[in-house]
């Protein structure tokens, strides 16, 4: 699709495999397990989906996937499967990793920042030579200084080696320098965690990283018991949903098995999925 003078693809980068309980929290497995299905060990399958913009004389990518850092053992806790080297997948579109210019990072979970870097050598290096990634101020902190319930989930090789080489830009606020892109903010699931918005005339593209991972998470109720902030989260859901209807905002999703954007409709129980937008 287009928007905001930008060419937008899905970019699928592995699948993996996450507890359903945990994805849904305090919902039933009775109801969530008829929008996705559990296998043996209560797992329900996920895709981790990037968003590549092409337009205005930039290649930007939002989030990177797992990587390709992890151990045996690793991969096996996750289920990660279908595992694309960033250069794979991005080859796709006549795209190679240094030819990305920009790289925007909702948070710094592994799920979301794994792909940044990669190891060369033994050292974790970044993917993208050539690109500026961004992150929040606030959750770069929050990264720096995890609580033990979330502190398995970050990991400083997906964001120390930009540091290091200067290709980190820490914002603090909505002052991303790209055209037509807003940056809507999310803190239950994680403290600043930033959401691009792609502006076009008559509606937008809203990248919803984790603060509703899959079309299953429409209903404001059902969010992920990894969210720090239940009742922030559910607050932030209601409020960016109603926006999304009034203004026309098509909803992209970063972990859904199968479907990778929807539009949205007041239905009889509050917003709801209207119609599959295809990439």
């Amino acid at each position: 699709m287009e928007c905001g003078g930008y060419e937008c693809f899905a970019v699928e980068m592995c699948d993996f495999l996450l507890d359903g309980g945990a994805m849904f929290g305090v919902v039933p497995k009775p109801l969530w397990e008829k929008r996705i299905p559990a296998d043996e060990k209560n797992r329900i399958p996920l895709k981790a989906r990037t968003l590549l913009l092409r337009g205005h004389g930039r290649n930007i990518l939002v989030d990177t996937g797992c990587g390709t850092k992890f151990s045996e053992k690793e991969l096996a806790i996750y289920g990660i499967t279908a595992t694309r080297s960033p250069d794979e997948a991005l080859s796709d579109y006549g795209l190679s990793t240094a030819e990305i210019t920009d790289v925007i990072l909702t948070h710094l979970h592994f799920d979301h920042a794994g792909g940044s870097t990669f190891l060369k050598d033994g050292e974790a290096v970044p993917t993208f030579p050539n690109a500026t990634y961004y992150t929040q101020k606030r959750q770069l902190d929050w990264a720096k200084n995890p609580t033990m319930r979330d502190r398995a989930s970050f990991f400083s090789d997906n964001w120390a080696p930009m540091e290091k080489s200067g290709q980190l830009t820490v914002l603090d606020g909505n002052n991303l320098p790209l055209p037509h892109i807003e940056l809507l903010f999310s803190d239950g699931h994680t403290f600043g965690q930033q959401l691009p918005l792609i502006k076009g005339e008559t509606g937008g593209l809203l990248y919803c990283g984790d603060l509703i991972p899959t079309s299953a998470h429409i209903p404001v109720p059902w969010h992920m018991g990894y969210d720090n902030q239940p009742l922030v989260i559910m607050a932030e859901k209601e409020t960016t949903l109603k926006m999304a209807v009034e203004k026309n905002w098509t909803l992209y999703f970063e972990h859904d098995p199968t479907i990778a954007a929807v539009t949205l409709k007041e239905g009889r129980k509050g917003v709801e999925m209207d119609q599959v937008v295809a990439f």
